[in-house]
């Protein structure tokens, strides 16, 4: 019986996620790779769609001993109109507006909203657990400590949500804790978006991100240090976004070496 040649690129798949090698049957993909890309692809799709349970996620926060966030919603009524119309997504609804004057803070350092975004998924299995590193980052980095706004939770977020939630609240800086739209590695993947002097109309140029947050990505003590470094970075220089660059040092990933040793199906 003839041995199958070895795959020259097969060893590269130990280092990445991504879909390099998949190999071949006949003409076709073997029957793994098309079962593993569905999975993924349904996965990404239930990701989009999948509601923020917020009554799980206040319960994970407070656990933490966080207060209980304020609640609030977009103007985008449901998530068909949501992904319908990106704009609703960057603004409060009425009843949110008087939810939050009523909690206005004293001129907050720094306002840390959680948002669905387009992954609820990774904000619900990851939100509460980056939000306790986020507080011991900051914790560490600043003495004195930063004056903390109320703890702000968004359904139906967009990213530029958080400039109204910062203006509204007079914070000096908001953090924004976002879904980010799933790939077909990462349905989880979570961003955090750092704005300086938020309110209503600042542009993407006038943020940093820091993208790919979860446990396969940049981890998550890794990206709450980052946001520590480029919040003080921020507060010296006046500025967020492209003015603003990462000399921070800090790795871009932890991602460990995918699992490649089960058998294939042919």
């Amino acid at each position: 019986m003839t041995t199958p040649a070895r795959d020259p690129w097969a060893h590269l798949r130990q280092h990445t996620t991504a879909r390099i090698a998949l190999g071949r049957t006949g003409v076709s993909l073997p029957t793994r790779e098309l079962l593993d890309f569905a999975l993924a692809h349904a996965q990404a799709r239930d990701a989009i769609h999948l509601p923020l349970d917020t009554d799980s996620l206040s319960a994970d926060l407070q656990q933490q001993g966080w207060p209980a966030p304020l609640l609030l919603h977009s103007q985008a009524r449901d998530r068909h109109e949501y992904l319908l119309r990106p704009d609703l997504g960057r603004r409060l609804d009425a009843a949110s507006v008087e939810r939050l004057g009523a909690a206005a803070a004293e001129s907050p350092d720094l306002v840390l909203v959680l948002g669905d975004g387009l992954s609820a998924l990774g904000i619900q299995q990851h939100g509460a657990a980056l939000l306790g590193a986020i507080r011991r980052a900051l914790s560490s980095a600043f003495v004195p400590a930063l004056r903390l706004g109320p703890l702000v939770v968004v359904r139906e977020a967009r990213v530029a949500v958080a400039d109204e939630v910062g203006e509204r609240l007079g914070a000096a800086a908001v953090a924004m804790v976002v879904g980010e739209r799933p790939g077909l590695s990462s349905p989880d993947s979570v961003g955090i978006y750092l704005t300086h002097a938020p309110r209503v109309g600042c542009s993407d140029a006038q943020r940093n991100c820091i993208s790919n947050v979860r446990p396969a990505g940049q981890d998550l003590d890794t990206a709450a240090r980052r946001l520590a470094w480029l919040l003080g970075e921020s507060r010296r220089l006046g500025l967020s976004g492209v003015g603003l660059k990462d000399h921070s040092g800090l790795p871009l990933t932890g991602l460990p070496s995918p699992d490649r040793s089960a058998p294939g199906l042919n």
